[in-house]
């Protein structure tokens, strides 16, 4: 291991912009890694940055999702021919640095942003490079050494200038962990549903609550499990889930693939975890509303990772006790079914702040999202709380008019009482977003439905009197659920 700090290109996927500086700023509290900043444009793919060494950036590869590689920088310019002139003179001052690799097999790699060029074109900005004083065996197959040459040609597609904005040149340290995202792909996962988290943003998620092997993690709105998985198979931490949704617990909801008229008997939260070989740190997964919190008042989590319901594609719910029951209603047999009213969002995440204040460890982080309408949004809607710390707020947009934000809170040094940490959340009832999202419209979702019925009724008188036989497209959809459970 060497003192000398050195530079590198850090190259991120170009997606998910927002979340690139709090998933970065996250693993380098976790591993406690140096740097410095020296060339940073958020929005471009290619960071430079400084470490002390190769092993510090390989701990950030190892965990970031929104890296695709890390490269020791040789040479960096704005124009292309300085960029040569620097590149010799690296090469000149940094023998110590260079000789290691003259004779080991490498390859090359040419890569363009933002301008596709031919590989004869390819080929021949390799050989403007000859002056480099590798003297190996070229292996385009399994090198000991790639280098990777980049030419950046801005961000906007329609607007590519005829020269590269930015020419980098490096030697590979280490790729990102984009491949887990295809292998935590919900394509292969035995059990999803509506709402089962993108396999990215679940390690993204993991990534900013500081997870490490062993800790201990709740989902306390759990669903399918999706951000489960990445926690287990990836970071060896333990979980634990709660739901109120005992139907999507057990395998028993109506399945998510089109393809797929009925589940099967063994698709339950346990089944994905199976799946990836880490069933032995799945510790449960309990029924529960969360409004009424089951857990002893001691016990303490690493991390708390969620995804709320938003009232969308699944309910937000919890239990309510009747103040007075029918008689005579019940026989002594009969399952009971437990009444359920709507859990608003503003008291959803009143009860998950507190609850994360008093169980979270100290330094331990809640990470969840917040759905809202753009038009609506300001910083005083992001709930707060006097024990808990806002460290990260990214957003990711779902729509023209919808979007929501990623919220990391870290949990203080704060002595948790329920009577003073109460947190200070402004979400405005009149803004549900359950109602903002189905009637924001010219015309309420009401009156869409109206509106489409009384077009599907003259669509079908003017087939009658054009003498076609009409077929009753409600009656058929209820006769076909029907035959499934037939």
């Amino acid at each position: 291991m060497t003192n000398r700090w050195k530079k590198y290109i850090l190259w991120f996927a170009q997606e998910h912009l927002d979340f690139r500086v709090a998933e970065f700023n996250s693993i380098l509290k976790l591993f406690g890694l140096k740097h410095k900043k020296l060339d940073i444009n958020l929005m471009k793919p290619f960071w430079i940055v400084e470490f002390p060494n190769d092993e510090e950036v390989m701990k950030l590869a190892s965990r970031s999702v929104s890296l695709r590689s890390v490269y020791e920088l040789w040479s960096h310019s704005k124009h292309l021919g300085s960029f040569h002139e620097k590149l010799g003179n690296f090469i000149a001052n940094n023998e110590d640095l260079v000789e290691p690799y003259t004779k080991s097999t490498f390859k090359i790699v040419v890569e363009t942003y933002n301008k596709h060029i031919s590989q004869k074109e390819k080929v021949e900005k390799i050989e403007t490079l000859d002056y480099l004083p590798l003297h190996g065996a070229v292996d385009l197959k399994a090198p000991q050494n790639e280098w990777c040459y980049i030419e950046f040609y801005g961000l906007d597609p329609s607007a590519v200038s005829p020269e590269p904005e930015d020419v980098l040149f490096g030697r590979l340290i280490a790729n990102g962990q984009r491949e887990l995202i295809k292998e935590l792909s919900l394509k292969k996962r035995k059990f999803i549903g509506n709402t089962s988290m993108d396999a990215q943003l679940s390690l993204l998620m993991a990534n900013q609550a500081l997870v490490k092997d062993y800790d201990l993690v709740l989902d306390p709105f759990v669903g399918t499990g999706s951000l489960l998985a990445p926690f287990m198979i990836h970071f060896i931490g333990y979980v634990l889930g709660t739901d109120i949704d005992f139907m999507m617990l057990h395998g028993r909801s109506r399945p998510s693939r089109i393809t797929q008229k009925v589940r099967e008997k063994d698709e339950r939260v346990r089944s994905n975890l199976e799946q990836y070989g880490c069933g032995d740190r799945y510790l449960d997964v309990i029924i529960s509303d969360f409004s009424k919190p089951l857990w002893r008042e001691d016990i303490k989590l690493d991390a708390i990772i969620t995804d709320p319901p938003y009232g969308i594609r699944e309910a937000t719910e919890k239990v309510e006790t009747k103040k007075t029951s029918k008689q005579n209603t019940r026989i002594k047999d009969m399952p009971h079914y437990p009444s359920t009213s709507h859990y608003a969002l503003k008291h959803l995440y009143h009860d998950l702040l507190n609850f994360s204040a008093q169980h979270l460890k100290v330094g331990g982080r809640l990470v969840c999202w917040l759905p809202y309408h753009r038009e609506d949004y300001n910083h005083d809607m992001i709930p707060q709380h006097g024990s808990l710390m806002l460290v990260a707020n990214s957003e990711q947009p779902l729509s023209g008019l919808t979007s929501r934000r990623l919220l990391t809170y870290e949990k203080l040094d704060v002595l948790y009482t329920k009577e003073v940490a109460q947190p200070a959340c402004t979400f405005p009832i009149s803004l549900d977003f359950r109602d903002r999202y189905f009637n924001n419209g010219l015309e309420s979702r009401t009156e869409r439905r109206l509106r489409k019925a009384e077009q599907r009724e003259l669509g079908r008188i003017e087939a009658l009197k054009r003498g076609k036989a009409v077929i009753d497209s409600k009656e058929l959809k209820i006769n076909l659920n029907k035959s499934c459970f037939t």
